[in-house]
């Protein structure tokens, strides 16, 4: 087991995550919350025809009984002035039977309460202005107490003093944590259990705060009406998967499955990626009003119960990034589902239908049982080292994974056939070329006296001899692998094998100090108990700086671990080009250079963390080819940069060859 927690700690981009307690337990958001909100299609002009209608839509349409029951009345439906004695009320033209009343409807229809609020001195969406909640948290609080509100939307426009309550402020004077805790405050202290949703955009790292106070928060930016803005989210989210957990779940913001933005494969990817990173699913299309009808095909999307399970799993556990292929244009997300099951998106980024291949190992398993393809509505049984599947364009393979084995194990019965003393296993996976594999052969039965068994692996075909113990049911040897999941190895023994275990090399750690910097990559120093491992890092690196060091090693591709910084976050470019990534590649002896996009690593604040979140270090793995004996020259860099989402490449700490 140890080895395969390693094995996985390689894959993940996730790093050490804080233990961290849920607000006041109330006993709501055990799972995300699952319900409907008029921005995205109605933006700040609801009104209480459009909300009635799409709640009823939710009961006819099936959608309330699947879980989708929080109907949410976003920007637009206050007015700009309070009440006398200074309390919030509706914009009595657009909602003239008032919110009471809309309250009443949607609780009458078996649905919950949502209202939207703002934690300044507007609602975002002004103007026309609509008055805000800020230093009126204790009476807004009752007020949505007194309307049986059930969930609170709150946002963070209009905020910041200091520099004058502008509409929005991506460098406010002082973290927003403070206005939300007053109103965290406020709503535990009525005799409701009120959701609470914190909306600041990811401006000061809400994760690290957020939980304490409130039942989710949203990790960054709006979503935009584009394709595009799949990978920024999900680039954000990387570092914060680790923080999900019942009561606290990071919100990659509301669906656009249904608006016609998408075509249908990318709302799978869409409402697929959400659902396994356990953010709420809150549904953003027109769902019935006078003038739209939410399609077929997007309402089975949302619809699709395996999908809103893994969503709604008691586990609670978010799915992580496992491997990045820029280059080739697909990359594999995978998390843990109560009953022993595991769920697993491999995403298409290139518009093209093609075959992608899943290896197992890589979502730290050897072998299934069970597998369901969820999108293409196929099943298959004993699935072993790989899975293969057409994915069309901007698609995404989604695998539920059953009656499951562990990466490196690897059961006779599944994956050998014997003749006499011969037992050859088939579909041995190996993560990088090494000849510094452990593998332990676990016999059926303990031999009685010492005795011999040979080893033979298609990495070389040369024979290894290793002794079985007397009185013992194993035995170890060190064995090759190539790179890839087409490894045999026959072992000759008279004794009946149960099973063998693979266990990759661990490798050699090279840090960032041993690297020479061309160009203007500089190295700097970070804080005590920072850029770890190491430390310190490299930075600054442009597509015409290059971060080298000659490694020795042996011939093949090789696995790299590569330890970086990235906290390049999009606030103003999340509308544009804005990626939350970075462009790293990597260059040995010369060979054409792989090539990675790098999500987010930080987890601190970008305005008021230690480091300002470039002191946060993550690991994400490469391939690569070009290794020979002996010495090789690995150029760490940023080639083709300047033509990509941001200049200047990820800060680099170290890197681990396997």
């Amino acid at each position: 087991m140890a080895s395969n927690i390693f094995y996985l700690s390689l894959l993940s981009t996730a790093l050490g995550y804080p233990s961290l307690q849920p607000r006041l337990d109330i006993g709501l958001a055990k799972t995300p919350q699952m319900g409907w909100n008029t921005y995205n299609h109605y933006s700040c002009s609801p009104n209480e025809a459009i909300v009635r209608s799409n709640a009823q839509a939710l009961v006819d349409l099936g959608l309330a009984s699947l879980g989708y029951r929080y109907v949410t009345t976003d920007c637009g439906w206050s007015v700009a002035d309070r009440l006398s004695d200074g309390t919030l009320t509706w914009n009595e033209t657009l909602f003239p039977e008032g919110f009471p009343a809309l309250g009443k409807y949607l609780h009458d229809l078996g649905l919950l309460f949502g209202v939207y609020g703002d934690s300044g001195i507007k609602l975002c969406g002004s103007p026309p202005d609509q008055v805000g909640s800020l230093f009126h948290e204790e009476q807004d609080a009752q007020t949505f107490a007194s309307w049986e509100v059930d969930s609170l939307k709150y946002d963070n426009c209009y905020s910041d003093a200091a520099t004058g309550y502008p509409n929005v402020n991506y460098s406010p004077s002082t973290s927003p944590e403070p206005r939300f805790a007053n109103m965290s405050r406020a709503l535990a202290a009525q005799d409701r259990a009120i959701i609470f949703q914190i909306c600041e955009w990811g401006i000061d790292f809400p994760a690290l705060w957020a939980p304490p106070l409130g039942h989710s928060w949203r990790i960054g930016n709006d979503i935009i009406p584009d394709w595009r803005a799949i990978f920024r989210t999900l680039n954000q989210a990387v570092p914060q998967t680790g923080f999900a957990g019942p009561g606290r779940w990071p919100d990659l913001d509301m669906l656009e499955v249904g608006n016609g933005i998408l075509s249908l494969p990318e709302e799978q990817t869409h409402f697929s990626l959400w659902a396994i990173l356990k953010s709420p699913l809150v549904i953003g299309a027109a769902l019935k009003d006078s003038k739209t009808s939410i399609n077929r095909e997007s309402l089975e999307i949302l619809k699709q119960k395996d999908v809103i399970s893994y969503n709604q799993d008691s586990l609670g556990v978010s799915a992580s990034l496992r491997r990045r292929w820029s280059e080739e244009g697909y990359e594999v997300w995978s998390g843990q589902l109560s009953g022993g099951r595991t769920v697993a998106a491999v995403i298409n980024w290139r518009n093209e239908s093609r075959d992608l291949t899943l290896d197992l190992p890589d979502i730290g398993l050897q072998h299934a049982g069970k597998v369901k393809d969820i999108w293409s509505k196929s099943t298959s049984r004993d699935v072993g080292t790989s899975y293969m599947a057409r994915v069309e364009g901007h698609g995404t393979m989604l695998l539920e994974f059953q009656d499951t084995v562990v990466s490196g194990l690897y059961p006779t019965e599944y994956f050998a056939t014997s003749m006499g003393s011969s037992t050859v296993f088939k579909s041995i996976y190996g993560l990088t070329t090494s000849s510094q594999y452990n593998i332990t052969i676990n016999f059926s039965e303990a031999v009685t006296s010492a005795t011999e068994a040979k080893i033979q692996s298609t990495a070389n075909n040369k024979t290894v001899a290793t002794i079985i113990p007397g009185s013992s049911t194993q035995a170890t040897a060190e064995i090759p692998l190539v790179a890839g999941s087409s490894n045999e190895i026959t072992i000759l023994s008279s004794q009946p094998i149960d099973s063998i275990k693979i266990t990759p090399p661990n490798g050699t750690y090279y840090p960032s100090t041993v690297f020479s910097t061309t160009g203007n990559a500089k190295k700097v120093s970070c804080g005590t108990g920072y850029c770890r491992p190491v430390g310190s890092k490299i930075g600054e690196i442009s597509p015409n700086s290059t971060v080298s060091a000659v490694i020795s090693t042996t011939a093949g591709k090789k696995y790299l671990a590569i330890d970086y910084i990235n906290n390049e976050v999009a606030f103003d470019s999340a509308w544009g080009w804005g990626s939350n990534s970075r462009n790293l590649t990597v260059s040995v002896n010369g060979e054409e250079p792989v090539r990675v996009e790098v999500p987010l690593s930080g987890q601190h604040s970008e305005l008021f963390g230690p480091g300002l979140g470039w002191w946060d270090t993550a690991t994400i793995g490469v391939l690569v080819n070009g290794w020979k004996d002996g010495d090789n020259e690995i150029v760490i860099g940023n080639e083709g940069g300047e033509a990509g989402f941001q200049s200047y490449g990820p800060d680099f700490v170290g890197l681990r060859v396997l």
